[in-house]
């Protein structure tokens, strides 16, 4: 038996030195492949098993929406931003960074009814720039899922601590002396949260959707109580203490609009569950671009609220409303804020870990990574195995990781998918459906981004002002040429964005304009992740997916030469 096995192990390593042999000739194959939004309807579907069920109406996508993203802007965002970066500016740091999600919400909604599928970008860019690009968007967004997830966990603790009136927001955490800083403190309540509602997402998604609607009615309720209690008691000459509205400049402001998107990643979350709801062209546009505004305006009454109650320089980075409270001599309302602002983290956890198992189980179906990852389960609708892997992996990051080691890489990926969507839905405008040639239109996003990296480097050079209107101008030039020139003649869809080529113009521009105001230390982690996946890739990804698309024709070829019809019907199971 155990030379059988040794033999068996032999012959696997065999296959797949050989197969890694043949990497070049597999890339050139597959890096660019694409399959067509009918296939990723269909086919690719199909290998999941069981089908998600159909049971979330318009006004769960909205609560899920904005239950996604309320709990992570406010409470893990708001107090180390204005702090640190914008000061009293930070709502309108937060106005920027929304209307950027708002114009990326656009470009995500229209993929989104024309491709209603569970794998957001990771499906939107596949069908359009092919198999490496999907694939590395995916991978980043499940990246930032993950680490986000985990930071949020661990402020969940913060904010319980001051529901109970402990003022340390440590003190429930057991710190490890052998440990680096920022790695030492080890949370279990966070650890705990995160596996209570991984198993609850196993359960049912509407059960779970249902929850947070009532979390989310909550919630918005406890911020109404929040922002009328800052504004009552709260003074304006706060947000000229101690150094004026924009303390950093309006270099702080942008600083803090690239930080604070990470605050809007929850709508993403929505996209995901398009295989889950009932009447998507209508249900999907009101779930993500409703949701985006109604938190974007409670983001930015919440942020007022905060800076007009404490000055900035007053403001605990930790448990910053509670805190704020405590200050303004309200103890017994910190404790309310804490245990609100608790249930709400809790609510931006159960959609943001719901979002997170729908990525990785189209990547799965796309056998990027191994299969039984995309398995649903048939009694639930649910994606279990992905579900209970991705959440074991953000449980073990929140038992150690602090949120500012990973916060602005989060805001790194997050920014660098969003500009990605937003090419792929012009160039599939204007070539993919309007059958137009590609050179013009990659000239032009060229261009483009070209440009927004010139108006950065001006930006970042601060004598060289020449700059801000040259490029500037440029953009908009290009753009409007590029408007008038090259007709948009596709199929006209159930929902389509306004205004083409504008708001995604608009949306690459201020996705890499908010990419380069990060810190250096967040571009070499994100380039040492991006090391990481496209090795994966190279020596796993490109060699299953080959193999599963030649098995995949094979078994094509001989269910059409099968005579009987009934038979032939298996062809949907490749």
């Amino acid at each position: 038996m155990a030379t059988i096995q040794s033999k068996d192990n032999k012959t696997i390593f065999f296959n797949y030195f050989k197969s890694l042999s043949q990497t070049p000739h597999r890339l050139r194959k597959r890096m660019l492949a694409t399959w067509t939004p009918d296939q990723e309807l269909n086919q690719v579907r199909l290998r999941s098993g069981a089908d998600m069920k159909r049971k979330l109406r318009w006004y769960d996508l909205v609560a899920l929406g904005v239950g996604g993203m309320l709990g992570v802007g406010v409470f893990v965002t708001t107090g180390p931003v204005a702090r640190n970066h914008s000061g009293p500016s930070v709502f309108i740091s937060y106005s920027i960074a929304g209307i950027s999600a708002l114009l990326s919400s656009l470009c995500y909604t229209e993929f989104s009814v024309q491709i209603p599928v569970a794998g957001g970008a990771f499906s939107y860019l596949r069908v359009t720039f092919g198999e490496f690009v999907g694939y590395f968007a995916g991978a980043n967004i499940l990246m930032e899922y993950v680490l986000s997830n985990a930071a949020v966990a661990r402020s969940f603790t913060e904010y319980l601590c001051s529901a109970f009136g402990i003022s340390d927001p440590n003190s429930w955490r057991v710190e490890v002396p052998g440990l680096l800083q920022g790695y030492n403190k080890l949370d279990f309540s966070a650890v705990a949260l995160v596996l209570i509602l991984t198993f609850c997402l196993c359960h049912s998604t509407k059960e779970s959707s249902i929850l947070n609607l009532i979390m989310t009615a909550f919630h918005i309720v406890f911020f109404g109580f929040v922002i009328i209690i800052g504004f009552c008691n709260g003074s304006v000459e706060n947000l000229m203490k101690p150094t004026g509205l924009t303390p950093n400049g309006i270099r702080g402001v942008l600083d803090g609009a690239a930080i604070v998107y990470f605050s809007y990643i929850g709508y993403d979350s929505v996209s995901t569950l398009a295989e889950e709801i009932q009447n998507p062209p209508v249900t999907l546009p009101v779930g993500i671009i409703g949701s985006v505004f109604i938190v974007s305006g409670l983001y930015c009454l919440m942020a007022l609220a905060l800076c007009l109650m404490v000055p900035y320089n007053q403001i605990a980075e930790k448990a910053s409303y509670s805190m704020a409270f405590q200050r303004i001599g309200w103890k017994w309302a910190g404790n309310i804020v804490g245990a609100g602002a608790s249930l709400g983290i809790v609510a931006s956890l159960l959609v943001a870990m719901l979002g997170q198992a729908r990525y990785l189980c189209v990547i799965g179906r796309a056998r990027l990574v191994p299969s039984w990852l995309s398995k649903v389960h048939p009694s639930t609708g649910t994606p279990l195995n992905a579900t209970l892997f991705l959440g074991l992996c953000t449980a073990s990051i929140a038992l150690f990781t602090d949120l500012d080691i990973v916060i602005e890489i989060i805001s790194i990926g997050t920014l660098l998918v969003f500009y990605l969507v937003a090419n792929a839905l012009i160039y599939r405008k204007y070539v993919l459906t309007s059958k137009n040639p590609p050179f013009p239109t990659l000239s032009f996003l060229f261009l483009i981004t070209s440009c927004a990296i010139g108006f950065s480097i001006s930006w970042k050079l601060e004598q060289q002002w020449w700059g801000l209107p040259l490029f500037g101008g440029i953009i908009m030039v290009v753009t409007a040429f590029f408007q008038y020139t090259v007709p948009c003649l596709g199929q006209p869809s159930e929902w389509s964005v306004p205004f083409m080529p504008w708001p995604a113009a608009v949306s690459i521009f201020l996705n890499v304009f908010l990419m380069t105001t990060l810190k250096m230390l967040s571009f070499q982690r994100f380039a040492l992740w991006g090391l990481l996946i496209t090795l994966f890739y190279v020596l796993y990804g490109v060699h299953s997916t080959f193999e599963a698309k030649e098995m995949g024709m094979e078994m094509e070829m001989a269910v059409n030469e099968v005579p009987n019809p009934s038979i032939q019907l298996t062809k949907l199971e490749v």
